[in-house]
């Protein structure tokens, strides 16, 4: 009984409780939606207050809804157009930086080589073209272009693949001309990102003109200490050849034995050979002194081809192209030319279907003057690479019974002229001899004659 009391009170203090709760929560609910009403009432007289007398001015939430997003959308605009000239101001200064990058990768002396991490020419300049003697180098594999064996091939490929880098390294190269080449070269690997390789740069110098300076003047010093020395030992030489000579004729005259006219016979045979040795090289090595004469190489050229046409009848030899004069001995140039139109057309001689020579002239543009070229060409079986560097070195020949002065002898008397000499193969086939020799200097007649009557 006591329990069922007990219980009907804690019930009913249950049921006050949660009356007592609920209107607590109406009086809070009413009042938070006072002050909610009461806020946006407030602000939509500051709006209308502060909207300018185009704005809607209604009590329609959806109308003032309406308004602020129209003013949105025209701050939207606003940032939208500064936006747009801010882009287009970095295009332009980014299109500007890429035009004055390709003026002076485009203008620059040295060649630029940009090769990607797969081998490809991604880019290059008209200086790398020109000094390479390629044309059309971007977008090609560097090993076909450049050539599979070529040093610069290898350089290239060991700086992708293991990142070194080469600072000026001299290399050759043999462009498809046939003309070889002399390039100092400085590769470096492109690195991007941790370091990974992405590429290769590679610029070059083309330093044949000055390899053949060089040569030049190591050939001119290397004639100077030659001549003091061979002075003297050309001297002995003739001397012991002469006694030599001469007891041999001796014998041969006073003896009757057949043995004994045999063996006088040989040494004067040998004699012989090594007077024309020390001749030969007594030319190469005693200065020369050159006379400021006036030659007409139009002539001269025709009678150098008309006695290798006379001593080699079964070649064809002719002449083309233009020649005018130069300064000089006419001797000595004569000598020079059939020497190189003589060694021409013994090496075609026997070539299939008959050897051909041709002697060219033609005038180029110098630094300073305007000069005289003079090509040689064969269809003979051409020169051997290893043979090129050493074909003017004195005593070197390919022949059995040359003396190997030929050829040095003729550069010797080009260089004296003021002129150089160079060897090639041809790309159609057979070898080639270059002769370029200075013009002499014109004078205005109008200057000459003012000066006569000054």
């Amino acid at each position: 009984m006591l329990a069922a009391l007990q219980n009907a009170n804690n019930t009913q203090h249950l049921w006050l409780l949660a009356a007592a709760l609920g209107v607590g929560l109406l009086v809070i609910t009413g009042l938070v939606v006072w002050l909610l009403r009461k806020s946006f009432q407030n602000r939509r007289d500051g709006q209308k207050e502060k909207f300018s007398s185009g704005a809607p001015r209604t009590e329609n939430p959806s109308a003032f809804m309406a308004a602020s997003m129209q003013g949105v959308i025209q701050q939207l605009r606003k940032q939208e157009k500064e936006l747009e000239r801010l882009h287009k101001i970095e295009r332009e200064r980014a299109q500007q930086t890429e035009r004055l990058s390709e003026e002076v990768t485009r203008n620059m002396p040295a060649g630029l080589l940009v090769v990607n991490a797969t081998g490809i020419i991604s880019s290059s300049n008209p200086a790398a073209e020109q000094a390479l003697g390629i044309r059309g180098l971007a977008f090609r594999r560097h090993s076909e272009a450049l050539g599979p064996s070529s040093d610069m091939t290898k350089l290239i490929g060991e700086c992708l693949s293991t990142g070194k880098i080469f600072r000026r390294q001299e290399v050759e190269h043999l462009p498809p001309a046939g003309d070889t080449r002399h390039l100092g070269v400085t590769i470096s690997p492109i690195r991007r990102g941790e370091g990974k390789i992405s590429g290769a740069i590679c610029l070059l110098t083309d330093l044949t003109e000055l390899a053949a300076l060089q040569q030049r003047m190591q050939l001119k010093e290397n004639l100077a200490a030659l001549g003091e020395l061979s002075a003297g030992i050309a001297h002995e030489f003739k001397n012991a050849l002469a006694t030599i000579s001469g007891y041999a004729q001796m014998i041969r005259a006073e003896s009757s034995e057949t043995e004994a006219l045999d063996y006088s016979e040989r040494i004067l045979e040998q004699t012989r050979n090594i007077t024309h040795v020390v001749t030969e090289f007594l030319k190469y090595a005693r200065p020369i002194e050159i006379p400021d004469e006036r030659v007409p190489l139009h002539a001269m050229v025709e009678r150098v081809v008309s006695e290798v046409r006379e001593a080699l009848p079964q070649v064809k030899i002719r002449w083309e192209g233009t020649f005018g004069d130069a300064g000089g001995d006419e001797g000595l140039l004569r000598q020079a030319l059939l020497n190189l139109a003589r060694n021409a057309a013994e090496a075609c001689a026997v070539t299939a279907g008959g050897g051909q020579v041709v002697v060219r002239g033609d005038f180029v543009q110098g630094d300073e003057t305007e000069l005289q070229r003079i090509s040689v060409g064969d269809n003979g079986p051409g020169i051997p690479r290893n043979v090129l560097p050493r074909l003017f070195r004195p005593f070197f020949t390919t022949k059995a019974k040359g003396t190997g002065l030929g050829l040095a002898v003729v550069q010797k008397i080009i260089v004296q002229h003021g002129g150089q000499v160079e060897a090639r193969n041809r790309p159609q086939g057979g070898a080639e001899f270059i002769v370029t020799l200075p013009m002499p200097r014109r004078v205005p007649e109008a200057v000459e004659s003012k000066q006569a009557s000054i």
